[in-house]
């Protein structure tokens, strides 16, 4: 049974409401970002007023032709040097993340938001766990500050038996304080002192092992989204299982044999289900005239193909995950870098999918872990539990009443003006 979600968020006002202002701080990543959008908006219902500070070319049409969007500068990965090359994975994935694209939009990212922080005077500051910028300028400027966790990988011991990765990150933060926060602060911007909102639950990532004080589990901000690309539903038989294959937005240089080896699997099968493959870059080229059952296209509306999907392969990106369990579809994770493999792990310790290795997956074994996860009823039985675990843990409004409370702990008084100097 498809679960229904939430209608499309409305354009923000863009007056002032009264009560509590919240400045979202978010990196240029539309995994990043969408979880923000839903909370954003059950605040503006609440009365408060939020703003947003990030690249405007990708933040505004995520979060509304009507919400304010502070400008801040930085790359994007794919973007000349943010590009990662395909073959960079495990710690060299890690170092190249931080490296060549956190650091580097930490630091230009720094100004905007203390002139964001100038111009809004937010009581809280609710910062992507990979923006720093956002809690080093709030740490400097006095600012109470939240971290906003798209991913559990950071807190559930991912570095865990890699000290020395661990205490390079730990050495990279603070150079980077240095430069463009407080010398003398000690809160890991990583992890807020007074809230971190988890957009996952226990039941999915399992009990934290850092800031496990401040975590606040609140399960997948799931929001309908303002602007969605078209998608052809009369392509779909409502009486046959659909298959999505999707690798997120960041993998395409990545992802060509894997998808490729995905289609052959399905063909395969194609008198069993029906299958849509998202391929942004078109690296599958031309519909072949047999693939009756197959559908590539370059993007999909994903939430609302969720609720007519049946299982789904992907990368393990952690809001493809949380979206699909969200809808009780179980998965086929492959993940490739970052905290994927994280998250594939605990899909299969939840019992809500199968993992594949994603260099070397092949068309039989692709289609033999899709049959496990159609077929073995378990699986499903397992993602709607963790989905169930979802909507109890409240979703954006939990984290918009942890947000309150924060707020009505912060001094209400802001400087003037923020010196030159400082921004």
């Amino acid at each position: 049974m498809a679960v229904p979600v939430p209608a499309p968020v409305p354009a923000l006002a863009s007056a002032p409401a009264p009560g509590s202002r919240f400045l979202f701080v978010v990196p240029p990543l539309v995994g990043h970002v969408n979880p923000t959008v839903g909370v954003a908006a059950e605040l503006t219902a609440r009365g408060h007023h939020v703003a947003w500070a990030g690249l405007p070319e990708v933040v505004q049409p995520l979060v509304g032709p009507g919400a304010t969007v502070h400008r801040c500068a930085g790359p994007v990965i794919g973007d000349g040097g943010a590009e990662r090359p395909p073959e960079v994975r495990g710690p060299g994935a890690l170092k190249f993340l931080w490296e060549d694209f956190l650091v580097p939009l930490a630091e230009a990212m720094a100004p905007g938001v203390a002139c964001a922080i100038e111009e809004f005077r937010p009581d809280v500051v609710v910062a992507d766990q990979q923006t720093v910028a956002g809690p080093l300028v709030a740490e400097r400027l006095g600012i109470r500050w939240a971290t906003s966790a798209t991913t559990s990988a950071e807190f559930t011991g991912a570095l865990d038996g890699m000290p020395k990765i661990d205490a390079w990150l730990d050495g990279l933060l603070a150079t980077l304080r240095g430069r463009i926060g407080d010398r003398y602060g000690t809160a890991d911007p990583r992890f807020s002192p007074d809230l971190v909102l988890a957009f996952t639950t226990e039941e999915l990532a399992g009990r934290p092992v850092r800031a496990a004080d401040h975590i606040r589990y609140v399960g997948p901000s799931i929001a309908g989204r303002p602007a969605e690309p078209d998608f052809p539903w009369e392509w779909l038989d409502p009486a046959r299982p659909t298959v999505l294959i999707t690798l997120g937005t960041a993998n395409t240089d990545a992802g060509a044999r894997f998808l490729a080896a995905s289609r052959d699997a399905v063909r395969a099968r194609a008198d069993r289900f029906q299958t849509v493959i998202v391929d942004p870059a078109g690296t599958l080229g031309p519909p072949i005239n047999g693939d009756k059952n197959l559908l590539t296209i370059p993007r999909i509306p994903q939430l609302r193909l969720l609720e007519k999907v049946s299982a789904v392969v992907c990368h393990a990106g952690h809001n493809t995950v949380c979206e699909a369990l969200w809808h009780g579809v179980p998965l086929v994770v492959a993940p490739i870098r970052d905290d994927q493999p994280v998250v594939a792990a605990q899909v299969v310790a939840a019992g809500a999918g199968v993992r594949v290795r994603f260099g070397r997956a092949r068309a039989a074994a692709l289609g033999e872990a899709i049959d496990a996860v159609l077929d073995e009823p378990g699986h499903r039985a397992a993602a709607e539990r963790v989905g169930a675990s979802f909507r109890a843990a409240g979703g954006a409004r939990a984290a918009a009443r942890h947000l309150e409370r924060l707020a009505a702990t912060t001094a209400t008084t802001h400087a003037t003006t923020i010196p030159e100097g400082e921004r």
